[in-house]
């Protein structure tokens, strides 16, 4: 059964936690250069796929005792918000351009950019967390594949003007006050269960 709480929750932690990423800015390179809507469609693709391996690995974590797991879960988060405190700025990445402007060529270019740099990314593994927090895989995969898709759009279509107008160190800290907080919740839960 959809929980729009699961959902939500999901949305706002993976949203703030990738708006920061490389990511966000692969996105805006390509969609200054090419379609949009060709760019948005293989990113699409791309984020769909890591978030159905992000919440069964998260399932995978549920078999595991209860108190282990929120254990976990409190040490992973911790971790994610320590890598985005302390996470220095590496410049915008070159994207290669494709030959041609054709949907395919397009799509697979953004599909294999985001398949390979997202791979085990912080997002991903905060998914597998979540899912392993809620025990409630639909909706943990609706939120984070959401949020993936809204951060890819804003960085493909307004990425520009949202970083003019709110500062990416803003947003980090933002992001990791909130996984600050799951991970203490996390670690009350494994010592108090």
């Amino acid at each position: 059964m959809l929980s729009l709480t699961v959902s939500a929750v999901t949305f706002g932690v993976v949203f703030l936690a990738e708006l920061p990423d490389k990511t966000a800015l692969a996105g805006l390179v390509l969609g200054t250069r090419y379609r949009a809507s060709y760019v948005f469609a293989g990113v699409a693709a791309a984020f769909a796929v890591h978030v159905a391996l992000a919440v069964a690995a998260g399932s995978v974590l549920t078999l595991l005792p209860q108190q282990l797991v929120q254990g976990i879960t409190g040490a992973l988060f911790l971790g994610g918000a320590l890598v985005l405190l302390l996470k220095r700025d590496d410049g915008e990445e070159e994207v290669r351009r494709p030959a041609d402007q054709s949907f395919w060529k397009v799509a697979a270019s953004g599909f294999m950019l985001i398949l390979v740099a997202e791979f085990g990314d912080l997002t991903q593994i905060m998914t597998a967390n979540l899912a392993a927090r809620y025990e409630d895989p639909f909706s943990v995969a609706l939120g984070a594949v959401l949020a993936l898709w809204a951060v890819a759009a804003v960085g493909i279509v307004g990425g520009r003007a949202l970083m003019r107008r709110v500062p990416l160190k803003m947003i980090t800290r933002v992001a990791a006050g909130v996984m600050l907080v799951l991970a203490a919740l996390s670690f009350h839960e494994a010592l108090t269960a």
